[in-house]
């Protein structure tokens, strides 16, 4: 299962979307200072299973893949 970085914003809410239209499951969070200790400095972002993290244009890539 992916987690889901988001902070409610307008890409953020089309990455979401298309996480759902695809089916995909994940754990959503929404705490600015837990993605900044990952090293995520813009939402939304994905975080794999293996650990990478997935910013908006990669996760969008991938979802698409799916």
């Amino acid at each position: 299962m992916v987690t889901f970085y988001s902070t409610n914003c307008p890409k953020c809410k089309v990455l979401e979307m298309k996480l759902k239209s695809k089916n995909i499951e994940y754990n959503v969070c929404t705490d600015v200072d837990t993605m900044l200790s990952l090293g995520i400095k813009s939402a939304p972002a994905l975080g794999m299973e293996d650990g990478k993290i997935l910013i908006f244009p990669e996760a969008v890539k991938w979802v698409n893949s799916k």
